[in-house]
């Protein structure tokens, strides 16, 4: 027991010693956003409740109250596309390539722009097979998903690289 202490203790040190942290909930220079989008869309609800989860942040939902927000997230397009990468000998297609592309900018109320016009995109091949036509339906579903989540997790990180209002 000594001994698998002794070995474990200074893998601890050269851990704290190089600089490791874990990844913290990020820090925003701004305390008011409101987010600028098609309401029911399923990226800017995900990208709403992620900014809601942090404490400091206070996500303006309605835009009638818009003048009172620091800054504005313009979420330009969502789209997410299907495109066939893969047939067989037969013209029957073995694999799609799914892609979740995304483009936003920040900007201040006054029309300052702090993020210019961006574009995120997420790809993922999938294979398909007819007798599983139903399985690969809902793996598809799940694919978007993870997608739409990296691409919310990528602009919050691009959020709190912003610096200055």
């Amino acid at each position: 027991m000594l001994r698998r202490t002794a070995l474990i203790w200074p893998v601890g040190l050269l851990l704290t010693g190089c600089g490791f942290q874990l990844r913290r909930a990020p820090d925003f220079v701004f305390e008011r956003v409101f987010i600028n989008g098609q309401p029911n869309s399923p990226l800017s609800e995900e990208l709403r409740r992620n900014l809601e989860s942090l404490d400091k942040l206070q996500v303006i939902r309605d835009a009638k109250q818009m003048e009172t927000a620091q800054v504005i997230i313009d979420l330009l397009s969502d789209q997410r596309e299907k495109v066939v990468v893969a047939l067989n000998a037969s013209g029957q297609v073995r694999q799609f390539q799914l892609r979740v592309r995304v483009r936003f900018k920040l900007r201040t109320l006054q029309g300052k722009e702090l993020i210019a016009p961006t574009e995120i995109l997420q790809q993922r091949d999938i294979n398909y097979s007819e007798t599983l036509a139903l399985a690969k339906e809902t793996e598809e579903a799940l694919l978007y998903k993870s997608m739409q989540t990296d691409v919310v997790q990528q602009l919050m990180r691009r959020l709190a690289a912003v610096r200055e209002l």
